[in-house]
């Protein structure tokens, strides 16, 4: 198994966070989604404003291999005892080394010092991979919902949650 560190996000990071994001999304989403909404989506989501807008009272989780980053999560209060697991990506070279499930765990574990015990999420309902994923996390489907992104793009998504404190 190879060896990771997981670890806050650092502000000196931002930049790279978001650069690894494209590079996974470039190379995940183009089945899934058109490229106008993965840059769109890039724009809104993984900007260093965006981000750093963010990092205040919110959860972001890095992981590193060999001085380089390799994944990311990113967690916040959704309501009260519930949580979103808003954000989960590990480069692909990465993928299936235990780095997806040690960040579930990480943003979990804050959602769970928080007082929540609900974890939710949303995926595409065409991305097999993730949902083959967060099933193995323990996350559960509990139904769908398709949202207006703006610039006539829609997320067309199954809604997962975790149990946190059974």
């Amino acid at each position: 198994m190879t060896e990771f560190l997981i670890q806050p996000l650092a502000q000196s990071e931002v930049e790279a966070l978001g650069s690894l994001a494209r590079e996974i999304w470039l190379a995940h989403y183009p089945a899934i989604i058109s490229r106008e909404q993965i840059d769109f989506m890039l724009r809104e989501r993984y900007s260093p404003a965006a981000i750093r807008a963010g990092l205040a009272g919110q959860c972001w989780r890095t992981a590193w291999i060999d001085g380089a980053m390799a994944g990311f999560a990113h967690g916040l209060p959704e309501e009260a005892g519930s949580w979103k697991l808003d954000k989960l990506y590990v480069h692909p070279r990465h993928q299936r080394e235990g780095i997806g499930a040690a960040l579930a765990r990480s943003v979990a574990e804050a959602a769970r010092a928080a007082g929540a015990c609900r974890l939710v999420l949303r995926v595409n309902r065409h991305n097999a991979a993730a949902l083959a994923a967060y099933a193995k996390y323990g996350f559960k489907v509990y139904g769908e919902h398709v949202l207006d992104i703006g610039n006539g793009f829609v997320m067309d998504d199954y809604l997962l949650e975790m149990d946190l404190c059974s």
